[in-house]
């Protein structure tokens, strides 16, 4: 962090790694260099909102009033309500400095992530940046893009697992039970603020579509839970919609990045459609003013030399079978979970549709 300039790739290869970030205070340094945030803008000192005649007040109010369980247990009252206050101001900040922008259900829950360890000051500069790219397309005046977004879903589940994808299909599930988790980058579903951060280390360092790959990686390692369930809409949403929490996040974020690698979205869009969301076309501009320091290189590249710990161990214990090359892709998808395991080897290799439906009661 005091090099000049930054080497932003070792950045994001931290927030990848084992355990993200680890601290607080290391976040306030570094997801700032994450997302290219200009050091002058850190500086700013927020301004005062209008909240008199704003458009946006009375939704933005009720929810930030609905949002005391994200707020850390013990809390007290008056600290709580001047976060609460503190909350409000940022997001009004941002939809005033971006008219373009419109409030949807759900981005508080990222907002007050960004409050609750930045604070108000860097908080709002963060969030000027990531809701003009990563979030850009929940941020439309309709769901069109983020329809699209979660139309990836279902395609990288049948690369994977094509029996969960043609279980899932025949039940007429969709995808709507993960419109949540994306739109909050899963901080409305999971109760534990630690995992909360983990993930948005680990999808600050990455392509804006990371989290549907995270998405994708949580329906597959629910794979028995799933085929289980008995085949019928309601059932299946209801199953997948509550996220069990004490999953592998680890494990899952190291799988979620393979897969990424696997299946990038210039390939899944071919299934998708042709339509190219605008987060991930503001994101080409934003990967060329981080200076080349691509967090799908650095993705890749951790994919690599992970595979090479993968292919010498397995060479040193059996003797290799020849296999077609997409029998040998889901040889290595069944033995992502070994990953975790290696322990200083892993290290080592780490560190290198729906309408808004309000009957679905998505917030509760």
């Amino acid at each position: 962090l005091s090099a000049s300039p930054v080497d932003v790739a070792a950045l994001r290869r931290m927030a990848i790694s084992e355990g993200g970030l680890l601290t607080d205070e290391i976040r306030c340094q570094v997801w700032p260099r994450l997302l290219n945030v200009p050091p002058d803008n850190l500086k700013k000192e927020p301004e005062m909102v209008e909240r008199e005649n704003n458009k946006d007040y009375n939704q933005v109010l009720l929810d930030v009033q609905r949002s005391l369980r994200r707020f850390p247990p013990g809390m007290p009252d008056e600290q709580r309500e001047g976060l609460q206050e503190e909350l409000i101001n940022i997001i009004l900040r941002v939809l005033k400095h971006n008219p373009q922008l419109h409030y949807y259900q759900g981005y508080h829950d990222i907002v007050v992530t960004f409050l609750l360890v930045l604070g108000e000051r860097l908080a709002t500069a963060l969030m000027e940046k990531l809701s003009t790219h990563h979030l850009r397309d929940f941020m439309d005046p309709t769901m069109d893009n983020t329809k699209h977004i979660l139309n990836y879903l279902m395609p990288i589940i049948e690369k994977v697992n094509p029996e969960v994808h043609d279980f899932m299909q025949q039940a007429e599930v969709g995808t709507v039970f993960a419109l949540s988790w994306l739109i909050t980058w899963f901080g409305h579903v999971l109760s534990d603020f630690r995992h909360v951060v983990r993930l948005y280390d680990f999808f600050l360092a990455c392509h804006p579509l990371m989290p549907i790959y995270f998405a994708a990686v949580i329906v597959l390692y629910r794979e028995e839970e799933v085929l289980d369930c008995e085949c019928d809409m309601a059932m299946v949403h209801h199953l997948l919609s509550q996220i069990p929490q004490d999953l592998p996040y680890e494990m899952l974020i190291s799988q979620a990045g393979d897969l990424f690698v696997q299946f990038p979205p210039s390939e899944l869009a071919r299934e998708v459609s042709s339509h190219e969301s605008t987060a991930a076309s503001t994101f080409k501009d934003f990967d060329l003013a981080s200076t080349q320091q691509r967090p799908d290189s650095v993705l890749r590249r951790r994919r690599r030399q992970k595979q090479a710990a993968l292919e010498k161990q397995m060479a040193n214990s059996v003797v290799s079978v020849t296999q077609p090359s997409a029998a040998r892709r889901f040889v290595r998808l069944a033995v992502m979970g070994l990953t975790v395991a290696l322990g200083a080897a892993a290290l080592a290799v780490v560190n290198t549709a729906l309408e808004w439906a309000p009957k679905l009661d998505l917030f509760p």
